[in-house]
């Protein structure tokens, strides 16, 4: 199934991984998202749990190893286009990841990553829920 114009939403999974208070964040290298600051992860493939979905795309976009935790919040990611089609919808369930090993570095189809602390958060081009999120869990709501 495509994943632009799809016939239905498609699952998708994010890891939330927090280290001295500061989210591990992606700069998104493809649509929907290109060059905006997002959680890592990606969509969970056919026979694929959602653990070992996350800490694929984790190892994938970030270079580290993660241990998957809780289900931290579910998030619907709908892109419309301009005659109001829907372009892209995901269905995108956060998990909390802890660090487990490996050094942070970009790749698959993210073109940075960083930790990102509620300060960054005015500088870097991040979705708004993406930045809720990084105050919720850094903020101590969570």
């Amino acid at each position: 199934m495509p994943r632009e114009y799809p016939e239905y939403p498609i699952a998708s999974v994010g890891v939330v991984v927090v280290k001295d208070n500061k989210v591990l964040l992606a700069q998104r290298g493809k649509d929907p998202a290109r060059g905006r600051w997002t959680i890592p992860g990606g969509v969970i493939e056919v026979g694929e749990t959602v653990h070992e979905a996350g800490r694929r795309e984790i190892m994938e976009e970030c270079n580290i190893d993660v241990e998957i935790g809780a289900l931290y919040k579910t998030y619907d990611s709908i892109v419309r286009d301009a005659e109001g089609r829907v372009r892209f919808h995901y269905v995108i369930l956060d998990v909390f990841g802890t660090h487990t090993g490996g050094t942070v570095r970009a790749g698959g189809d993210v073109s940075a990553v960083r930790w990102i602390g509620v300060d960054d958060l005015l500088t870097l081009d991040v979705l708004p829920a993406v930045a809720a999120l990084v105050r919720d869990v850094v903020g101590g709501a969570w």
